[in-house]
């Protein structure tokens, strides 16, 4: 009789369920996985060298392309271990616009999770409904940085420009005109800020939608309750952070145990998930994009009643206007020197994390007095979670590897930086 053997294959990287380059080493026992070894560093780019090679304000761009589902979180993590050693602080306009930015980034990062883990698992109308919000998200990010993903757009010491009083109006085309075209524009009569509330208050009715096609859909629950169970002890063991830790019942959030920028001033709840399954993070994720709608609403008020600068003025770090550069020789002094060789940050180590979509996103700098970083280190929630795929996957059918991937929330910009 022939001798009954495990065999070895390969899922990814051209696989569209391994979310990248993710080249994940199956042993199979039949249908079931023995063992998952994943295999990463196929989309290394050496952003941690790169950003020690240039001066400090020059790496911002880097960081947008690590996490590129939620751009601003990652700027926001740099910005601040930058400032934490310059011992700087941004003024109060420019930290509720972060606040109000990182819950727009996280809306974007949920929104196309949702989209690519129900077309992963074989729903395919989710993704056409999340896709319709996330345009409004990316004209959100357009509007402030001229880039639809890489913004740019946090700067040490504040933001790069204060929000536009005009939001832009979509134009008559062939396939946009009359009442269409009336109905498009309808929220972008007035200032970004309206733009950002009408979508604030519209989006949990959207959110509604989703749920109604997934939350209580047989075939969605048959693909995820039960599926990549992580026990609260475990998901700590394995450094799990954001939503991979909260689905398990861990409530830690980053926003309320360690406030950073405004989010001590607000009112939001933190959603935890008790059976730690796939399920679980699914329904964690769709909360969070409400709790974010609330958040926004009241950043949104506060901006409106309180204008003001969105960046300091300390010339030996933040440039000059256009204006005043062309105005003044001693501003044009100041603009010349920080674009060709930046500042010197005083020698000191600093670690910053902010509560990204995906969990905790941190970047540890260490100056030695010179204008660019002696070291620099960025903490990816992903690269933790995919450490516990094996743990995670043995025992499940192949099929179930998919769901368990979509459900970590990979991108490999970040996990292999």
């Amino acid at each position: 009789m022939a001798e009954i053997r495990n065999y070895t294959m390969n899922f990814g990287p051209q696989h569209p369920a391994a979310h990248g380059v993710l080249r994940l080493i199956l042993e199979m026992d039949g249908e079931t996985v023995v063992r998952a070894d994943p295999h990463i560093g196929l989309l290394h780019r050496a952003t941690e060298k790169l950003a020690e090679s240039k001066p400090f304000n020059q790496s911002i761009g880097y960081l947008d392309r690590l996490d590129y589902m939620s751009m601003m979180c990652n700027e926001h993590a740099y910005v601040r271990a930058i400032e934490q050693l310059l011992g700087i602080e941004p003024p109060p306009r420019a930290q509720y616009i972060r606040t109000m930015f990182d819950e727009i980034t996280r809306f974007s990062n949920h929104l196309l999770w949702i989209a690519s883990c129900g077309i992963d698992l074989g729903a395919m109308t989710v993704f056409l409904y999340a896709f319709r919000e996330r345009e409004m998200v990316m004209d959100m990010y357009e509007a402030v940085s001229g880039a639809r993903m890489h913004a740019a757009y946090y700067r040490p010491g504040g933001v790069y420009r204060d929000l536009p009083e005009q939001m832009a109006p979509y134009k008559e085309s062939r396939w946009t005109k009359g009442k269409d075209l009336k109905r498009r524009n309808e929220w972008r009569e007035g200032s970004l800020l309206d733009f950002i509330e009408a979508f604030a208050k519209d989006v949990p009715d959207k959110i509604d939608e989703y749920e109604t096609l997934l939350t209580n859909n047989r075939i969605w629950k048959q693909r995820t309750v039960g599926i990549g169970v992580v026990s609260p002890e475990k998901a700590l063991q394995m450094g799990c952070s954001g939503v991979m830790l909260r689905g398990s019942g861990v409530e830690w959030d980053l926003r309320k145990k360690q406030p950073y920028a405004m989010y001590d001033k607000m009112d939001f709840d933190i959603p935890v998930g008790v059976g730690g399954d796939c399920y679980d993070r699914y329904l964690v994720r769709v909360e969070e994009m409400r709790q974010s709608a609330r958040i926004i609403l009241q950043c949104v008020d506060w901006l409106k009643k309180n204008p003001g600068h969105v960046m300091l003025k300390n010339f030996k770090v933040i440039p000059p206007t256009r204006e005043e550069m062309k105005d003044d020789m001693e501003a044009l002094i100041h603009h010349f020197k920080l674009f060709t060789e930046g500042y010197s940050v005083p020698a000191g180590e600093t670690y910053a994390a902010v509560e990204a979509p995906k969990g905790e996103f941190g970047c540890y700098l260490v100056s030695d007095g010179a204008n660019k970083p002696f070291r620099a280190h960025f903490r990816a929630p992903g690269f933790a979670h995919l450490s516990g795929m094996n743990e995670m996957a043995r025992g499940h059918m192949l099929a179930d590897a998919v769901a368990i991937i979509s459900t970590l929330d990979l991108v490999f910009g970040e996990v292999d930086r």
